[in-house]
């Protein structure tokens, strides 16, 4: 290790927390108990994280409770860990049940990290739930802290040798890079306590700076979104085969409003690695950060600053060296779109598989369209299993052809079928935000389909509802729902305030750039009509909205963001 690659400072008080946790144990046993609060006290606070849920409360009611002299609604979010959004018809009738019967708000909400969560699940709830989870084979270790978050997978069931070979890679990284502490198996599932001297090889003791995510993609779908990431592995096949991996490092999209010192950032290339070397590099990108990463400043702590500040090239040597392998050239490859094919799809084995689009991610049985239970109906039926993308879709996998009709009616009479939904709503996107997010400073996920309408309306107005932009909000720049690599991206500022980003591109290969800040939907929709309209008869053929805009000179192409994004 080079002591000068290192930040020098006080160490933030998150490092503080993780030393003293004892493995990340804390006293969240002690928490469970204690029944006079519905939260967790203290550290055990940000503990829960590292198992997979954050605290939340209801802020639509929190003003409320106070007047009555009531603490927040405290209750959890639980992400759980599932690699590549594979699960089991079985596992999602478990799931079902629980939401429906132990939640408060009764959803399965899907996420763009390509994996389910519970959200309002009280304390009482809250090892009932990891325990129910376990007996059907799921966890939620690491799906949040300063660990490797869920490992996603490019959902592309109709290559059906080459997914399953990119997904066995995901679980296997998945795995390797995980906490090896007992504490989730002691404190959720009652297991003994072995007394011997734990260690974190990979991840260290203290564990990672900030938050790790990784994904395995199979071009030309960039539907996981690489650039969002810190580790990306992109899959190269010959003659259908996987043969290896470009590595993709350093991506990510959060930021701090008003610190030009954070900005979102694109993945470099590092080249090319054979499949006997996955794990290893893995392993030493995740070390590498570990030991270089900055603990002082936990705005600059992601792996993306880290690259930044001691250089692509240093980074990648320290990586080469720790593994004794040199990075080939990389292997030519081209994203040329990352949305979800809706509808059937029929695969290379015979298989077939049905794309669903679920609005914002939220299953819930709403009036006249009982989305939640009419996945548990097909669940019931269906002989494959489940896909969930990171695009918030659910893919009902493996078909056999005379399964078809009766998957098709029961989605159908369900309304997860709709064929009136148009492409501008498809390739629209939100995180959760309000009322529960703890981050949020506007609506997301409760604004998305009323923006939508509005879109789809300008674009009607000039003549292209064939065509979308890809459209994103998010309640905070923390970066979840992925509006830093949309073609327009909302950023929420404050209640019904947003900053407004134009300029990335349908291979989600760029970075937009700030174009209004601060404002509310009037002007929003005044510039994306004016904007669009220019598209609709100034374009080139073939030009996507994002392209256009900065072709003309709406705003500038982002080209490196720690000197091009606040310029």
């Amino acid at each position: 290790m080079n002591p000068e690659l290192q930040v020098q400072g006080a160490l933030s008080d998150n490092e503080r927390l993780k030393a003293e946790s004892h493995h990340l144990r804390g006293t969240i046993t002690t928490d469970l108990k204690d029944e006079i609060t519905g939260g967790f006290t203290g550290d055990n606070f940000l503990l829960v994280r590292f198992h997979g849920m954050y605290q939340q409360d209801d802020r639509d009611i929190r003003a409320e409770r106070a007047e009555q002299k009531l603490e927040p609604l405290h209750n959890v979010m639980l992400r759980a860990r599932m690699p590549g959004g594979i699960i089991t018809p079985t596992q999602w009738l478990a799931i079902d049940k629980f939401a429906t019967e132990k939640t408060m708000y009764g959803s399965i909400r899907l996420t763009t990290r390509q994996t389910f969560q519970f959200h309002g699940v009280f304390k009482p709830n809250i090892k009932p739930m990891h325990q129910m989870l376990n007996s059907i084979g799921i966890d939620s270790i690491a799906t949040a802290g300063d660990v490797n978050r869920n490992v996603l997978c490019t959902s592309n069931p109709v290559e059906s040798v080459l997914h399953q070979q990119a997904y066995q890679w995901a679980v296997k990284i998945s795995e390797h890079l995980l906490p090896k502490t007992r504490a989730y198996a002691e404190i959720w599932l009652d297991e003994e306590k072995v007394e011997t001297t734990e260690t974190e090889p990979v991840l260290g003791d203290t564990y990672l700076p900030r938050k790790f995510k990784t994904t395995v993609v199979i071009p030309p779908h960039n539907d996981i979104d690489v650039h969002a990431n810190d580790l990306n592995f992109v899959a190269i096949a010959e003659n259908g085969q996987l043969v290896g991996f470009n590595v993709l490092v350093g991506g990510g999209l959060a930021m701090t409003h008003g610190d030009k010192g954070t900005y979102p950032r694109r993945a470099e290339d590092f080249g090319f690695i054979g499949l006997e070397h996955v794990l290893k590099v893995a392993e030493h990108v995740v070390t590498v950060q570990r030991d270089y990463g900055d603990r002082v400043n936990r705005k600059n702590a992601k792996t993306k600053y880290t690259i930044d500040r001691i250089g692509v090239d240093t980074f990648k040597q320290e990586v080469e060296a720790r593994i004794g392998v040199k990075f080939q050239p990389s292997r030519p490859y081209e994203f040329t779109h990352r949305g979800d094919r809706f509808g059937w799809v029929e695969g290379i084995d015979g298989k077939h598989h049905l794309t669903l689009f679920i609005e914002n991610g939220r299953l819930l049985d709403y009036p006249g369209k009982p989305l939640k239970t009419g996945v548990s109906e097909i669940a019931k039926i269906h002989k494959g299993d489940f896909r969930m993308t990171a695009n918030q879709n659910l893919i009902i996998a493996g078909v056999a052809v005379e399964d078809k009709a009766q998957i098709e009616a029961i989605a159908r009479s369900h309304g997860l079928i709709e064929d009136s939904v148009t492409e501008q709503r498809k390739n629209s996107m939100a995180c959760v935000s309000l009322p529960t997010c703890p981050l949020a400073m506007a609506e997301a996920e409760r604004y998305l389909p009323t923006l939508v309408t509005h879109v789809e309306g300008i674009l009607a107005k000039h003549g292209v509802a064939d065509d979308h932009i890809i459209l994103r909000v998010v309640g905070c720049p923390n970066g979840c729902g992925r509006a830093m690599l949309a073609e327009a991206g909302l950023v929420g500022r404050g209640p019904g305030k947003y900053n407004l980003y134009l300029g990335g591109n349908t291979a989600g290969t760029r970075i937009p750039k700030l174009y209004l800040d601060n404002v509310a939907e009037a002007e929003i929709l005044a510039a994306l009509d004016g904007l669009i309209g220019r598209w609709s008869v100034e374009r080139q053929s073939g030009e996507c909205f994002g392209d256009f805009v900065i072709r003309v000179g709406v705003v500038a192409e982002v080209k490196v963001s720690k000197t091009d994004f606040h310029a």
